[in-house]
């Protein structure tokens, strides 16, 4: 199986024992690997609840993990989101998906329940069930500490242990599998930490032909003002968007009350790069190194962290912006979620937070730490619920919204309602032709033609989530491209129209799987506030409410193109 280990590990926490198994070929050819394989391997599991032993975690690799395709690091995490109900996958880089592949695995699945607390050693095929009782209570800086520097490792932090309904995996300290609340999968496992080790070659069909394929690759990245620009995301990272979304009066402010924050230049990339003299990282196998850290270590935070902690809760203080970031790194939070649950509790109780306030809330949050942390620990929408103000929650399906606010660009709307895992912008991302205007421009204030371009792009992103490869490579290359990398590196006949329909098979899947638990088009929507309340209009555009009924046509021109009605 070029591109593939063809082993994959099952663990079983209640019975503290290990097991190697053939990678299922057949699943790998129907689904790729990373996302696709990682949910295929979930089946009619994902009826059970979040903590049942039954359910399982999956951290699942693709066939590019370990070669020398670009961005060739990432891995996705699998499991059933505690926050919102629906299968959930996240994308995570690091160098956890490439140790895991040179220690001979495509895939770790895990079940159980363990009467302790414990961690994973897994060293080139052996694997190791051992005590962790004295990690207990560590955030994830301790547990780094402890992991030595050779390897990867994934653990959770207090939130994780505390089962936060948004709680993190954190990989080699910095890297989240973030949304929907995977550390509290792994906190109800009582599963601190993973390390991973490993030194065997990923062996690939041609060489030469990969070589040659990622040659082509690199070509079109170079060329690509939004990957190596001036100010693209290699410079200054995803918060390079922060100027951007703010001229384009789309940035989520007071709990998407507005949509235009004065003080964003506090927190834009290029205010970062400078203040923290930041320096260049990223993931296994990536050129673009979008990661940044400070001359003293400092994480930069990445554009939503960056504009949620800032322009949706009113902070301009850019020390409290970053130690935030830091916060969630260490507890294991979602970024995303926490900063959103905390601006929806501060307009219930019609407050607004100091930048101390709103670090020490984090805190309390990460904690469990009593009744306002234990409350904003299970999310926005069931916070408002609680409160009597569901319409509060700036979510869609339980899952908070991110840093576009979608009066701002229609094609947003639409990807966020249709989205399998609720309220996110990477399964379709409509922001790069709506805003970033790549590969074409499109009008962002209509719906014309966005229902056909929302279906082929998740399509489009579920195979790049399974093979697996970063999102921000394909506002330079594409399928075409990636498909020859694919083709080098496994010794198959991938083509464009083929990956495509493994995309739409993943997604058709995923969506089964949600109506497997009650999901039905009525959660397809988007909160209220957005139809019946402007954003903030300027002297050259305005931003009006979205139209509901052009919203809801679009809508059913998306079923009927997906063949759902």
């Amino acid at each position: 199986m070029f591109g593939y280990t063809g082993k994959s590990l099952r663990i079983d926490l209640s019975a503290g024992r290990s097991q190697i198994i053939d990678t299922p070929g057949d699943l790998c050819d129907d689904y790729l690997g990373g996302r696709g394989l990682g949910v295929a391997l979930m089946g009619d599991r994902i009826t059970q609840l979040y903590d049942s032993p039954s359910m399982p975690l999956i951290f699942a690799t693709g066939p590019l993990v370990g070669t020398a395709a670009p961005t060739s690091g990432r891995m996705s995490v699998v499991s059933k989101s505690p926050l919102t109900g629906t299968i959930l996958d996240c994308s995570v880089g690091g160098r956890f998906g490439t140790e895991l592949k040179r220690a001979g695995f495509d895939s770790i699945e895990i079940t159980g329940v363990s009467d302790r607390w414990v961690m994973l050693n897994i060293y080139n095929k052996g694997v190791t069930i051992a005590d962790a009782e004295k990690m207990s209570g560590e955030n994830v800086s301790g547990i780094g500490s402890r992991m030595g520097k050779y390897g990867s490792f994934a653990a959770i932090g207090r939130a994780g242990e505390k089962q936060v309904r948004y709680a993190s995996i954190i990989v080699d300290g910095r890297y989240a599998a973030g949304r929907g609340g995977l550390g509290a999968v792994m906190g109800a496992k009582k599963l601190k930490a993973i390390k991973v080790r490993g030194n065997k070659a990923i062996p690939v069909a041609d060489s030469n032909g990969l070589k040659n394929a990622s040659e082509d690759i690199m070509r079109l990245l170079r060329a690509s003002p939004a990957v190596f620009g001036e100010f693209g995301l290699s410079e200054f990272g995803t918060a390079a968007l922060v100027d951007l979304i703010h001229a384009r009066r789309m940035e989520p402010t007071d709990n998407f009350r507005r949509t235009l924050f004065v003080d964003a230049a506090h927190y834009s990339g290029y205010a970062m790069k400078t203040r923290f003299r930041s320096k260049k990282t990223g993931c296994a196998g990536c050129p673009v190194l979008c990661k940044k850290i400070g001359a003293r270590g400092e994480i930069i935070p990445e554009f939503e962290s960056a504009s949620h902690f800032g322009a949706l809760n009113g902070c301009s203080d850019l020390d409290a912006i970053v130690e935030a970031n830091r916060i969630c790194n260490d507890y294991g939070l979602d970024t995303i979620s926490a900063a959103s649950t905390i601006a929806c509790y501060c307009e219930i109780k019609s407050i607004k937070l100091t930048p101390a306030g709103i670090l020490k809330i984090l805190r309390e949050i990460g904690d469990r730490k009593g009744e306002t942390g234990a409350a904003l620990a299970e999310g926005s929408f069931r916070y408002a619920m609680s409160q009597g103000h569901s319409e509060k929650s700036m979510s869609v399906k339980k899952l908070e919204l991110p840093a576009y606010d979608p009066r701002g660009a229609y094609g947003m709307s639409l990807a966020y309602a249709t989205s399998n895992r609720g309220g996110c912008h990477l399964r379709a991302y409509p922001v790069s032709h709506e805003i970033l205007r790549k590969p074409v421009a499109t009008d962002r204030f209509s719906f014309v033609g966005k229902a056909r371009m929302i279906k082929i792009a998740e399509d489009l992103n579920a195979v790049v989530d399974s093979l697996t490869a970063c999102k921000f490579i394909f506002f330079a290359a594409g399928l075409e491209e990636y498909s020859k990398a694919l083709n080098a590196v496994t010794g198959k006949s991938f083509n464009v129209q083929s990956l495509m329909r493994i995309g739409q098979r993943i997604w058709n899947l995923e969506r089964k799987m949600n109506e497997m638990n009650g999901f039905t088009t009525d959660d397809d929507d988007l909160p209220g506030r957005f139809f019946n309340e402007e954003g903030s209009s300027g002297a050259t555009v305005k931003v009006s409410p979205i139209n509901r009924e052009e919203f809801l046509k679009a809508k059913e021109n998306y079923y009927r193109i997906r063949g759902y009605a």
